[in-house]
This record gives C-alpha cells, structure tokens and sequence, in this order.
C-alpha cells in the first residue's frame, strides 16, 4: 500500500476584495465582496514509500496548500488524503510524531534564544528520551555541519546556518516523512550545496520519504526520480524529468567549440537543419530535432564549414523544459 493516498483533494479559499477609493472602502465596513479561489480542484496521486518526489508548479498552483492538508495544518472541503494509514487533520498528534515539515519562508526556531533552546523544547514536545536525542543531535550537527550554530540566537544566524538549524529541528524525531516547501529559497551556492547533498543522503541512507517542493530546478534535477507538475489546482504532469523533456522538448543540444571566432549570423545561415541558440565566444549551441537530422549528419555539416575543437550532445536545461510546459498548458 501506498504510504501516502491522495484522491479528488479539493481546497476553495474564500477571500476578500478590497476596492480603492473612501467611498468603497467604507462600503466594505458593512458589505464585502469575496472571491473564490480554488486551490485545489481534484487532485490524485499515490507516493510509496523512500520516494523522493519534486512537486512544481508556478506561484499560486496550489503547492504549499497541497503541503499543509498533507500535514494536517488544514482540512480540505473534499476528497481522500491518507498518509501513512492515516487522516491528517484528524490524528494529528500521531501523525506529526512521524512527520517532519521545513517551510522555507517561515521557521520553528524561536527567534531570540540559541537554537539548542529550541531543539530541547522540540525534544520535550515529541517526548525523546535523553539517549535518543543527543544521538540523533551529535549525528545531525556532524552532517549539517552545526557546531558553533546550536549555541547562537537564531537572529544572528545567516540564512543558509538558520536552514541547516530548520532541517535538523525538522528531523531530531526521526520522520518517516519530510516535506519541504522551498528549503533552498535565498541560500547561497555554497549552503544550497550542502543542503541538497544532505536531503539526498537522507533519502538514500535512512529512505525517508520526501516532498520537495521548489523554484530552483537544479535542485530537482540533481534529486528528484519523479516530478509532479501542478497548475491551476490540478495535476498537469506525473513523471520522471526523462519523461518531461519527452513530453515538451523534442529536440536536443549540440554544443561545439570553434577553433576561431564567427558572427553569429554566418553560423545561423549555413548550418540548415538546426536552430542557433546562443553564441558565447567560441561555443556555439545549436537546437535540433533527432527526427530530421542525426548528431552526426549535423556534425558533418559543421565541421565541412567551421574549424571544431570539441563537442558536446546534451538535453535542453531543465528550466527551458519546464518554462514551456507553463507556456503550452497556459499556467
């Protein structure tokens, strides 16, 4: 059985419109006008268990609500959500004693104390007996690499040190679930590095099921085995990024290095049957469709016209698939 059940999820916010002007803002004491948003409108899907999932969509799509009826935080007006056996909004107790929930743009951490405060707070809440808690704390601080953090008020912390403290505080219970809703949002290279590399080594080495949800598609390419597309409060797309590129990019990139300098324009004339993408000094990316020219037939025509040094076949980014899965299904 699936360890996480969702079937025909509905969620409608009912919210207020605020009108400019005195006379309608006076109005708006005694009469409000509200509009209705569907957040959600019938989603489904099923997770199994050491799954590590990316959930996109554009802002609005009904990302986060999906998160927080998963997490029990809110109900839905209709629809089918088990998560591990069980109805989020209605065992809530049991249900957050395996679950573990980092929302990027907020945080558990209690601003004004050292973050060792908040974790022997979060060890009282989930009741941890004192071996198990400095265990799971000495191996946490060892991977995130937290020594010298956990003593420190959280407000004096930089973003990428207070994400290591949010994940670490997520998972001091050891969850069999974490969902993250954008955990790398604002971080650095360097901290978005380390927390990526550790949500994988979580996944693989504990098989903790995860939920990412995120705006930086590196992240779900160098983690994610299956990507949920949603738009529009529905699920556009369920499969793996091979699947994707498939589905909404057809063609593929060749990418050569010149052994000399050429105007784009004479490199965009007489190389037919392909599209010049960009030019970068020396490096020339083209776009082709396998279809109607092979990689070699259309290396051959290259390198009967321009000097080559190297080459390089490779799909189109990530964003750019992604970008024009918005644009086709209008979301």
């Amino acid at each position: 059985m699936a360890q996480i059940v969702v079937h025909n999820l509905h969620k409608t916010f009912k919210v207020a419109r605020r009108h400019a002007g005195l006379r309608q803002a006076v109005r708006g004491l005694f009469k409000r006008d509200y509009t209705l948003i569907r957040a959600l409108d019938g989603i489904s899907f099923e997770i199994q268990e050491g799954e590590l999932v990316g959930y996109l969509g554009p802002n609005g799509a009904g990302k986060s609500t999906t998160i927080k009826i998963l997490s029990g935080i809110l109900v839905p007006d209709g629809g089918v959500c088990r998560v591990m056996g069980r109805v989020p909004w209605q065992e809530r107790v049991a249900h957050v004693r395996e679950l573990g929930v980092v929302f990027g743009q907020r945080s558990q951490l209690w601003w004004d104390l050292p973050v060792i405060d908040s974790f022997e707070l979060l060890r009282d809440i989930y009741q941890l007996s004192p071996g198990d808690y400095h265990t799971v704390l000495t191996e946490l601080a060892d991977i995130l690499q937290l020594d010298g953090l956990i003593d420190t008020p959280v407000r004096q912390l930089s973003l990428g040190q207070r994400m290591r403290c949010e994940l670490a505080a997520a998972l001091l219970h050891r969850p069999r679930i974490l969902f993250l809703d954008e955990p790398t949002i604002g971080l650095d290279a360097v901290s978005r590095l380390m927390v990526r590399d550790f949500i994988g080594r979580l996944n693989r080495e504990k098989g903790t099921t995860v939920i990412l949800t995120t705006h930086d598609l590196d992240d779900v390419e160098a983690l994610c085995s299956r990507v949920m597309v949603i738009g529009k409060g529905k699920i556009l797309i369920d499969g793996s990024l091979q699947e994707i590129r498939r589905q909404v990019a057809h063609e593929r990139r060749l990418v050569v290095e010149l052994d000399g300098s050429y105007p784009a324009e004479a490199l965009a004339r007489q190389v037919s049957g392909a599209q010049l993408v960009k030019l970068e000094g020396r490096q020339a990316h083209f776009s082709f469709e396998p279809d109607k020219i092979t990689p070699v037939e259309l290396l051959t025509k290259l390198a009967a016209i321009f000097e080559i040094r190297d080459v390089l076949i490779e799909d189109p980014p990530i964003d750019e698939v992604i970008s024009r899965l918005y644009g086709e299904l209008q979301i």
